[in-house]
């Protein structure tokens, strides 16, 4: 993969990479008066608009728990899946809990918190189409949400006859294939259990898994201090349950292995 199309698919426009990486203090913040905190919206139940249409669902949950310790408000800003690192490296936000998963190509960019979060994904498509492997996806046509974790894994070991069709949310990929527009997509157990309420059992399955996810809060280089407050905050979030209850509550599964990936 060459270094322009990697840069695009982790949502890196070339202009932003000459931007310096400035250090941001947990001093500062407070004096601000404010944590700005990246959140998405459309990677249910991670991220979604609640009854109110503001941010809701697991990370919004840390966002608001962070922001509460730090001892100042929350404001969450809405970013999407192709401008959230940009935002964090041009400053719009502090820090990213923006169901980012922890790879290579990222943690060259942003520094990583520890995990706080995580999901299985896998390829899901029509029932009677064989997919075992990677192999199979020679010829048939894939979606993807662009920029995501799942769209940097099949570019790298899908054969290239397949076809990737990037969407710009998981809505939209599930909704593709409802339509027939994709053979099968990338998915998580979260992602389509409302497909499946949609069309009912037996049209669709689970082909092969691809990966496990974690996520972690990504913040600017060079924010050492600001990255051990953060992990201080995970740490005691998972030794007094309060992590493991905001899964419960809006997963539904236990909590996967949370360990950081190896580089």
């Amino acid at each position: 993969m060459n270094r322009l199309r990697r840069m695009l698919m982790l949502g890196l426009p070339l202009l932003l990479i000459a931007v310096p990486c400035w250090a941001q203090t947990v001093a500062q913040i407070k004096a601000k008066g404010k944590f700005v905190i990246g959140v998405m919206v459309d990677v249910p139940p991670f991220a979604i608009l609640d009854e109110n249409q503001q941010p809701g669902g697991y990370d919004a949950d840390v966002a608001n728990l962070l922001a509460k310790r730090m001892g100042v408000p929350a404001e969450l800003v809405v970013v999407t899946g192709p401008n959230r690192i940009p935002y964090l490296l041009t400053g719009k936000v502090d820090i990213l809990v923006a169901v980012l998963g922890i790879i290579p190509e990222r943690t060259k960019v942003v520094a990583f918190s520890e995990p706080y979060s995580g999901f299985s994904q896998f390829i899901y498509g029509k029932v009677g189409i064989k997919m075992e492997g990677p192999a199979d996806l020679a010829g048939l046509t894939i979606g993807v949400p662009r920029a995501n974790t799942a769209d940097i894994t099949i570019s790298r070991i899908a054969p290239k006859s397949t076809n990737i069709l990037r969407f710009d949310d998981d809505a939209s990929v599930l909704s593709a294939l409802q339509a027939g527009q994709v053979d099968a997509v990338t998915a998580s157990v979260t992602s389509v259990k409302a497909l499946d309420r949609l069309v009912g059992p037996g049209r669709y399955e689970r082909k092969f898994d691809l990966q496990t996810q974690v996520q972690g809060i990504a913040m600017r280089k060079g924010q050492t201090e600001l990255l051990a407050w953060v992990n201080d905050a995970i740490e005691d979030m998972k030794k007094t349950g309060v992590l493991e209850a905001i899964n419960k509550k809006w997963v539904g599964y236990p909590m996967p292995d949370l360990t950081m990936p190896k580089e």
